[in-house]
């Protein structure tokens, strides 16, 4: 196995990227080194990536690799390690899914089999700390103790495997807590790659109307391809008032069951919880961005009766369950083509400015960027 692996640094003084040749972390037997061979531009990592949330003024933060949204090959092995997590036999070269958090499984909520709320979970050190090859956008990434991976099957390309640990699992998760049930009408807002996965999670357990927001045409028209009802144009509907209207048009003035946000900005936080009917549910999974307040009169959330989750991770479970819906259900929907753009690690800054959907003309046409280290 290769010593060294080069890693995508996020450079925030300068707004650039650097190419760093960084040594593998010494493999401990428990754990499983990944060749990583596609990770997906997640909607977080732009935020991330502009910055968003961060004061203007703040300092500059140290130079960081980050990515999430990815799938990759066995490298190499602990020599504890001989399964995958359901206990089928694992060797060097076998493409997995794997969770890129690590529980602790010994605080409070891990006990209650909450994994995905670990109080302690673990990602990746600063570079700064532990100055190795480890990321998404990087070509390998340590699945340290203790670690979930699944093997993959050959019918799953690589690309369309990238989401299967964020976009297709958090949306997965998601509609779990929130108890999407047979006849629900839901609202998703935001048609990417989250927002296409939710579609047809929530059309696949039964939802009787599933309704898209976006501002993006292709997506709007992947949505419908992918379990979508109805969708509502923002060029069309360009005011909150008038999504908040037709979305009730739609539900014959009763509201929606459950509504999932998938977009990250609090503005449609705001509009979509007066898309929620009485006792219905919020879904909130899309902000990760520090300072994202949103203006919210919490007496009609409590007259309405609304029940609202902030959804982050999910439990291991899931995984194996969302690789399984990929497979059972590509002749179904095309979730494969949530990816429309590859590019090389060489070409990441190309990838995030393609991927970049934000005032961006190109980024009308893009669905899910990935890079393939």
């Amino acid at each position: 196995m290769a010593e060294m692996g080069t890693s995508a640094v996020w450079h925030d003084a300068d707004k650039s990227w650097e190419m760093r040749e960084l040594p593998l972390p010494e493999l401990e037997a428990d754990a499983i080194q990944i060749r990583v061979r596609a990770t997906s531009v997640c909607g977080s990592d732009l935020h991330i990536w502009r910055g968003d949330g961060i004061p203007e003024d703040a300092p500059p933060r140290d130079p960081f690799v980050f990515g999430h949204e990815m799938m990759g090959e066995v490298a190499a092995m602990g020599n504890k390690i001989t399964t995958d997590s359901l206990r089928r036999p694992l060797k060097e070269g076998d493409r997995v899914a794997y969770s890129y958090f690590f529980p602790c499984a010994r605080c409070y909520n891990c006990l209650r089999g909450e994994f995905g709320a670990c109080k302690f979970r673990m990602g990746r050190k600063p570079l700064e700390e532990w100055p190795v090859c480890n990321g998404g956008f990087a070509q390998y990434y340590y699945l340290r103790s203790p670690n979930y991976v699944f093997k993959l099957p050959d019918s799953i390309s690589n690309a369309a495997a990238a989401p299967i640990n964020c976009a297709l699992a958090q949306v997965y998760e998601a509609m779990h807590l929130g108890g999407v049930r047979l006849g629900d009408n839901i609202v998703v807002q935001g048609a990417g790659g989250l927002g296409v996965n939710a579609t047809a999670v929530a059309r696949e357990l039964g939802a009787s109307k599933v309704i898209v927001i976006d501002g993006q045409k292709p997506r709007l028209d992947l949505a419908m391809q992918c379990g979508a009802t109805h969708t509502i144009d923002m060029n069309e509907y360009d005011t909150p008032e008038s999504r908040i209207d037709r979305v009730m048009e739609l539900t014959n003035g009763i509201g929606a069951d459950k509504v999932i946000e998938v977009v990250g900005f609090p503005a449609v936080v705001e509009e979509g919880l007066k898309m929620v009917r009485m006792r219905g549910t919020y879904l909130e999974v899309g902000h990760i961005s520090p300072n994202s307040f949103a203006s919210i009169d919490v007496s009609t959330m409590v007259s309405n009766q609304v029940r609202f989750y902030g959804i982050q991770h999910y439990d291991p479970w899931i995984i194996p369950n969302a690789i399984d819906f990929l497979e059972r259900t590509a002749d179904k929907y095309p979730l494969t083509s949530v990816i429309s753009h590859e590019f090389p690690l060489d070409q990441i800054d190309k990838a995030f400015q393609t991927a970049e959907w934000l005032g961006s003309q190109t980024g009308s046409e893009v669905t899910r960027a990935v890079v393939t280290p």
